[in-house]
């Protein structure tokens, strides 16, 4: 998967692990005027996950083979 990826996926996939990374900075270090506590770091790991899905084409639309079928009859 990772052979047939194009560049604009593998910078999206780059910014996710690079997201992911602050959001395990931000939720190790401890900060005792923050009363939320890890809030924001937790806020920037789901979209660090989020990001890395769609980089890797998990939010991609892939239709059923009977949307298949029914868009290439229309088409013709």
């Amino acid at each position: 998967m990772i052979g047939s990826m194009t560049g604009s996926r593998m910078i999206e996939l780059v910014a996710a692990v690079l997201i992911l990374a602050a959001g395990v900075y931000f939720y190790r270090r401890r900060d005792r005027s923050d009363s939320y506590g890890p809030q924001g770091a937790v806020i920037l790991l789901v979209v660090a996950l989020i990001v890395g899905i769609h980089a890797l084409g998990g939010l991609d639309y892939h239709p059923t083979t009977a949307e298949a079928d029914a868009l290439n009859a229309r088409g013709r």
